[in-house]
């Protein structure tokens, strides 16, 4: 476990014109529009976090993950370090993630492994925790005590394929999401899969490696539960062209507790009158009144994929790459990372977040993302989403070149709260692994993130309040 401190003198923060200028020269300045009424993102949150941001990156001499000054991480966990549970090597590809409050003081984090058959260090195989045990992808669970310090380590669950994001549940399980819809003889497959499968952050044993069915088999991405009607909401990151769709999920044990989601339900997907792409829509504030919640046909996908099936000749709504999912307030919202009319979208755009009311059917488009004159510059591609405890949003990005995690204040102010400095390219050629699974401590102390390559969790902590 190691340590380092961001206080050291900033370098020059003056604005990039190119984002792979930002990249090698270190330079702090980012260029970001966000437009639209970014008040929306915050319902149901304090109102002090960052007023104006944390000020410049410092660049981090141990070359891993560049801060504002008077912030630190501590590397928790890194791909290929063995387990604590000695089960075998930490697992690559670290994607969605989520922090726990465990009884007497400890914290649990419950972190995705999105392993596709191909993957070089797989989620071992646990006896009782093993879905498929050709499936190489799964969920690492980690305790750490209340002063940050990792307690244990050890696989959750196993034999799952592409686990991307997911999402909590009220009662305080990981609800992680497969991403493909890869049936049992493909990639060496004995089961189906593109399922969504209940976590227990303490006790593993206690979930086991159930598919949740009835909440359908498809390319999952993200999760949210309204946590008054129990409705769950899904997103579908699918990469062809008719893109996913958007889902609620009703269950038949609303609100029910650790495994009531195995009981059933009915899967729906949203239908917007009049609107069969959302990239079409561009101006932030459009809304949409009297949206329609059309049963599945097939949740389990047996012949045709769900976006692909008969939702009757009014159709049914798509979009382009469906990412994260939060619950804020009385509402739901959801990110759209970007489309590309060259892949297939109606329009193109840098990124969109969505609020559906459920008490008003009302969609509305509250956010577009994108540079600010320059589509090398950050800020496209929006994926992982959380709310930060003291009022703001966290955002991971997945785009181009260099990678960042930003925060977005209630006065719409826009700053890099880090960046990856892990070069997995050539000193000629840089690239970045993108960051995942943003999340807070209970206690709102502790911000912790992902790298996805080379699979790296940090925990950051600094003054947050300010």
């Amino acid at each position: 476990m190691s340590e380092t401190r961001s206080d050291a003198t900033p370098g020059d923060s003056g604005t990039a014109t190119r984002r792979r200028v930002l990249a090698r020269s270190g330079a702090v300045g980012v260029g970001i529009a966000f437009t639209g009424a970014l008040s929306e993102l915050f319902a149901g949150t304090a109102s002090a976090f960052g007023r104006s941001g944390h000020g410049p990156l410092v660049p981090d001499p141990d070359g891993l993950l560049d801060l504002p000054k008077g912030f630190r991480y501590r590397v928790l966990s890194r791909e290929g370090d063995p387990l604590r549970s000695g089960e075998g090597p930490v697992p690559g590809n670290h994607d969605g993630m989520a922090a726990f409050a465990g009884r007497g003081g400890p914290t649990h984090l419950v972190r995705n492994h999105e392993n596709r058959a191909t993957a070089a260090i797989p989620v071992p195989a646990v006896e009782g925790l093993t879905y498929d045990p050709a499936g190489k992808g799964g969920c690492t669970a980690l305790t750490l005590d209340g002063r940050g310090n990792v307690l244990s380590e050890r696989v959750a669950i196993a034999g799952t394929a592409v686990n991307c994001a997911g999402g909590r549940t009220p009662w305080g399980t990981w609800l992680t999401c497969e991403e493909t819809e890869d049936k049992a003889g493909t990639s060496g497959y004995t089961k189906d899969h593109g399922f969504i499968f209940e976590v227990d952050p303490a006790d593993p044993r206690r979930t086991g490696a159930v598919p949740l069915t009835a909440m359908g088999r498809f390319q999952h991405e993200a999760v949210a539960i309204d946590p008054g009607r129990g409705v769950v909401y899904e997103t579908e990151d699918a990469f062809q062209q008719p893109f996913g769709l958007f889902y609620r999920f009703l269950p038949e044990k609303p609100r029910g507790g650790t495994g009531s989601l195995r009981a059933g339900g009915l899967l729906q997907a949203m239908r917007v009158p009049g609107v069969p792409d959302l990239s079409a829509i561009q101006e932030t504030g459009a809304s949409f009144d009297g949206i329609e919640w059309v049963d599945v046909p097939d949740p389990l996908a047996v012949r045709t994929p769900v976006r692909l099936q008969d939702f009757g000749p009014r159709g049914i709504t798509h979009a382009q790459k469906l990412e994260g999912c939060y619950w804020g307030g009385s509402c739901v919202y959801f990110v759209s990372s970007f489309a590309r009319s060259a892949e297939g979208s109606a329009a193109d755009h840098f990124g969109q977040i969505w609020r559906y009311d459920p008490a008003r059917r009302r969609l509305t488009l509250v956010v577009v993302f994108g540079p600010g004159t320059d589509v090398q510059l950050p800020g496209e591609s929006p994926d992982n989403i959380c709310m930060a405890p003291s009022g703001g949003l966290m955002v991971c990005e997945d785009g181009n070149g260099a990678q960042h995690v930003f925060g977005v204040t209630r006065r719409g102010e826009v700053y890099a709260m880090a960046r990856n400095r892990q070069n997995i390219g050539t000193p000629e050629a840089p690239e970045w692994g993108e960051f995942a699974g943003v999340t807070f401590a209970p206690d709102g102390r502790t911000m912790y993130v992902n790298c996805y390559t080379p699979g790296t969790t940090f925990a950051v902590t600094g003054p947050f309040h300010r």
